[in-house]
């Protein structure tokens, strides 16, 4: 697994725990503030959210590159599992055609 898709499932179960937390208990996330509402808390974990979802494309489109560069490479390299050979008897090529002399 490509460590972008992974780090986004991090960030994405970190935001949804985020949000779970900050909707029932504000204080918990937002400590530092005298009264915390809930605005911040989603605000903070739909970038968390957006966040994850780019990595996780840009982690896909990396993956799929990574695919590609692979078949290219693969279909470029000589196949080794049927050898060519000559044919043992080669068919004598057709003599010319010439017409009798008058």
């Amino acid at each position: 697994m490509n460590t972008l898709i992974y780090y986004a499932f991090n960030i994405l179960i970190l935001s949804i725990v985020l949000l779970l937390v900050g909707l029932i208990k504000p204080k918990w996330i937002l400590f530092w503030v005298k009264n915390p509402t809930r605005l911040p808390i989603i605000m903070l974990s739909s970038v968390l959210f957006m966040t994850a979802a780019v990595m996780f494309g840009e982690g896909n489109k990396q993956l799929k590159q990574e695919k590609a560069q692979a078949n290219v490479t693969q279909s470029a390299a000589p196949s080794s599992e049927l050898p060519v050979v000559a044919p043992a008897n080669p068919v004598p090529a057709a003599a010319p055609a010439t017409k009798p002399a008058p």
